[in-house]
């Protein structure tokens, strides 16, 4: 298993051979361990880096820790992330040569619903229950994802995701 811990050595490890500088928008397990989640488990480091993604990949590899890194996480889905999500994000780990952020808890959740498994279901459904996220939230940045996003059938299931995750949230909110 992956700590955090081990990845700000080995990303201060990278930055100090390199001489280049980390900004990691971290998501996926590692990011659900910084929420506060008490056993999410794994092994691999997801995120959005501005910049080196092939070298922080291949260094990462050498370690042995696979990743899914790219420079926007809003690519990763055909449906876009609600705009303005980096300048949301909270800084996490802010050391010399390493920044780490995490998404605020709405948008994470929506990362999280746009991809829709039963791990991603599960995983929003924590978050929205340990800060407090109502339905009427996750609408209404699922409402700014889907207008940032080209039109695409896709689009048509994220809603039905979206409108059963509230569904969910308001009836075990009531």
């Amino acid at each position: 298993m992956l700590t955090l811990d081990q990845l700000r050595v080995l990303l201060r490890q990278y930055a100090d051979q390199s001489g280049q500088a980390v900004d990691l928008l971290l998501i996926g397990g590692l990011a659900m361990l910084a929420y506060g989640h008490p056993f999410r488990a794994t092994v691999d480091v997801d995120g959005e880096l501005r910049d080196g993604v092939r070298a922080v990949n291949e260094f990462l590899g050498r370690h042995g820790i696979p990743t899914n890194l790219g420079q926007s996480v809003s690519g990763w889905s055909v449906v876009a992330m609600p705009p303005g999500y980096r300048d949301r994000a909270t800084v996490l780990i802010d050391d010399p040569g390493v920044r780490i952020t995490l998404l605020a808890p709405v948008d994470f959740i929506i990362s999280k619903l746009r991809r829709g498994t039963e791990d991603d279901l599960a995983d929003a459904s924590w978050i929205a229950a340990r800060f407090r996220i109502s339905a009427q939230q996750v609408q209404t940045a699922s409402e700014a994802a889907l207008a940032a996003s080209l039109e695409d059938t896709a689009l048509f299931l994220f809603e039905r995701t979206i409108n059963r995750f509230c569904s969910t949230l308001n009836s075990s909110s009531s």
